[in-house]
This record gives C-alpha cells, sequence and structure tokens, in this order.
C-alpha cells in the first residue's frame, strides 16, 4: 500500500481520507492535534477535533466550521477510520489514528508523557507507522519530576513575597499557564493573590468551563492596594517582557518556565532571574517509551531535533525518516503563545 499520509504544501495530507492533519495554508477539510497556533490556523472550511479542545479552538480561532470527537470514537471519512486519543500536551490535545486497508498510521501533534492534572494523560495507541515530534529530541532534555518544579516556583514566590516583591513568571499562555496555575500552591503563609496578564485570562476560563480545578485569578487592574501587588506571582505571556504592563510591579522578581530554561545559553538570553524547566512537551526518555509503547516499526519525525532522533531510530533498527512541516516554529519575545 501506498503511504497513507503524504507532506504537502498545504500540510500533512492523508491521501485515502482526502484530509489534512494540523495544515498550515487553507485547505478543505481539516483535522486538527491542539489549538496551538503552530498546529491550529483560521482559513479552513471545516474542522475536526477532539471535544476537550473545543472551548479553545472558538476562543483562538473566532466562528469556525468545527465538529468534535470524545476520545476513543471514530468516524469514517473516504474509507478512512479516523479517531482521536489523548497526547497529554495540553487542554483538548490529541493523537490522530487512521486505519485503513488493515494498516494504521497515527499522528501525535505534540505530546509529554508526565500526567498533569490540566489535561487528558497521553495514551499510547498502537499502530504500524507513527507520526511524531521531536522538540526536545537530545538525551540532554531529561525533566525532573512537576511536583519538584511547582515546589521551587511556590519557594521562589514566597522568598520574593517575604522581601516585598512581585514574582513574575513569564509562561506561555496556552498551556503553560494553567498547568503552573494548577501545581503551584497558593494557600501558602505569606503570599498575596495570583495575577494574570490578559492575554491569558481568556484561556483560563475556557478551562474552568472545560471542568479543570484553577485556583482564583485577578487582573492587575482589579488590585488597588500596591502591597498585594509586592506579594503576588504574576503570570505573563513573554511578549509582556519590557513592556509599560510590566511598570505596575515596581520591583520583582521575574523567572521564565519552559523546556529551554535547561539550556544556559537560553537563560542567559532570556534575561531573567530564574529558570524553571517545565515543559508540555516529551523529553528524551519520554520520546523513547512514546515511540516505544506504539510498536511502530517506521517512524516519521516531523519538528525539532529531527536528524538526531532519525539517525537513533535508524541505529536502533526502525525504519525511521521525516517530513519537512511547518510545526514547532518557537515564537518570540513578541508573540504570546509560543509553548515549549
Amino acid at each position: 500500500m501506498a503511504d497513507m499520509v503524504v507532506a504537502r504544501k498545504e500540510g500533512l495530507y492523508c491521501v485515502p481520507g482526502q484530509f489534512y492533519i494540523d495544515p498550515w495554508r487553507p485547505v478543505e477539510r481539516a483535522v486538527i492535534t491542539h489549538a496551538h497556533a503552530d498546529h491550529a490556523r483560521i482559513g479552513h472550511a471545516s474542522y475536526l477535533a477532539a471535544a476537550g479542545s473545543e472551548g479553545v479552538l472558538r476562543a483562538r480561532l473566532g466562528d469556525i466550521r468545527l465538529d468534535t470527537l470524545p476520545y476513543g470514537e471514530a468516524v469514517t471519512h473516504n474509507g478512512v477510520r479516523i479517531s482521536l486519543h489523548p497526547a497529554g500536551h495540553v487542554l483538548g490535545s490529541a493523537q490522530v489514528r487512521m486505519e485503513c486497508g488493515g494498516e494504521v498510521w497515527v499522528a501525535s501533534g505534540d505530546y509529554k508523557v508526565e500526567a498533569d492534572v490540566t489535561c487528558t494523560p497521553f495514551e499510547p495507541v498502537r499502530c504500524d507507522t507513527f507520526i511524531t515530534e521531536s522538540t526536545f529530541g537530545l538525551p540532554i532534555y531529561r525533566w525532573q519530576p512537576q511536583a519538584d518544579i511547582f515546589a521551587d516556583i511556590d519557594a521562589w514566590w514566597a522568598a520574593n513575597a517575604a522581601e516585598g516583591r512581585a514574582s513574575v513568571l513569564f509562561c506561555y499562555s496556552f498551556g503553560k499557564a494553567q498547568r503552573i496555575l494548577a501545581g503551584v500552591n497558593p494557600d501558602l503563609a505569606g503570599l498575596g493573590p495570583i495575577v494574570c496578564h490578559g492575554a491569558i485570562e481568556p484561556l483560563n476560563r475556557a478551562y474552568r468551563e472545560a471542568g479543570v480545578a484553577l485556583p482564583p485569578t485577578r487582573m492587575v487592574t482589579d488590585i488597588t492596594d500596591k502591597s498585594e501587588l509586592r506579594r503576588a506571582l504574576v503570570l505573563a505571556p513573554p511578549s509582556a517582557g519590557n513592556s509599560p504592563w510590566m511598570k505596575r510591579f515596581g520591583d520583582y522578581s521575574d523567572g521564565f518556565a519552559s523546556g529551554w530554561m535547561q539550556l544556559r545559553g537560553a537563560r542567559r538570553r532570556r534575561a531573567v532571574d530564574r529558570g524553571f524547566v517545565l515543559s508540555d512537551h516529551a523529553d528524551w526518555p519520554g520520546l523513547m517509551s512514546a515511540i516505544h509503547a506504539t510498536g511502530a516499526q517506521r517512524v516519521i519525525v516531523t519538528h525539532g531535533q529531527v536528524p538526531v532522533l532519525v539517525r537513533w531510530l535508524q541505529q536502533n533498527g526502525l525504519d525511521a525518516g521525516a517530513f519537512d512541516t511547518e510545526y514547532g516554529a518557537e515564537e518570540d519575545v513578541t508573540t504570546p503563545d509560543a509553548h515549549a
């Protein structure tokens, strides 16, 4: 059988099904793995996504023609049986399982294997061919347990509050911010409120409407007592750095939460006081375990550390190759939604 999925100029195309997966140019039929901007774009005639992603997709893309599927349920389109399975990346993130002519392909989108309370945990899906990301596809990337990172953030916040300084934590608006909110402990003695930037608060609402428990958050304009701000934890997108909005907090300590913070050079370029290594993507052991769990003999790598992962998989007996895609371009400090 010819390849079920190929790379076209519009995106990844399921040939027998005649639909695209996370296309980067406008198409007739798009299956969307999750609502991050590099995977979910405006302009498609119709969208199919996991039910859990509906609120965020509509918040970000507006009035789109969207059909949704609960995880594990299937529809058949042009002879291809399509089902969506948890990717553990962000709220509503999904892997796309495609079955046709006795062959099964899975496109993972972005994923992580450590479970967190803000999204349905990653579910390995058995397949013949697995399409994987490799954002952190180098052996140096090995994450600490997230509970340790949240404890570090709590301790940093408490120390700053004791000195009368706000703790400004830069993090990506969709996914990372909500994961931090769910992980920190706002009930520690002496702490102030949690303040969220205007780019983050609409996404908090979408998470809460989806049933995800988040602690109370406030907008900076709601706080008139400056002593509260001096003990606050402030979540803001990278684009807020050096903006007039930051002047409201006076003398503050800043940090950045991202997998890239494992690299000293990245931390230095961000010029922040603290780097917290927290990623919504799989680390190297996570990629290895996820690929192994699929049982796939063929693996196609889409973005990230592509040559390294392809070579490693080939050396370990798998038929590995790559698709050239437009996913995963890190959005810089001028944009709010980069998501590593």
